[in-house]
């Protein structure tokens, strides 16, 4: 369930606040692609759940814009 709470909470974000999401989740995708080569020991799901996250924010920035080009 905790996917779709947070898929709820994502969904009531605006368009701006979505891009926002986006790019925090890039950076902290990057630097656990970082630890993870430097051997720190980052799991390989904490990155998975990361792409997964970011995929989704994606797709409801998309859907959006092109709701408002209707």
């Amino acid at each position: 369930m905790k996917t779709k709470e947070q898929l709820d909470q994502l969904r009531d974000m605006s368009l701006e606040e979505l891009r926002e999401q986006a790019d925090s989740l890039k950076e902290s995708l990057f630097r656990l692609k970082f630890r993870k080569t430097l051997g720190v020991g980052e799991s390989v799901s904490s990155i998975k759940s990361e792409k997964k996250t970011l995929a989704r924010v994606n797709t409801l920035i998309r859907q959006k814009e092109l709701e408002a080009q209707a």
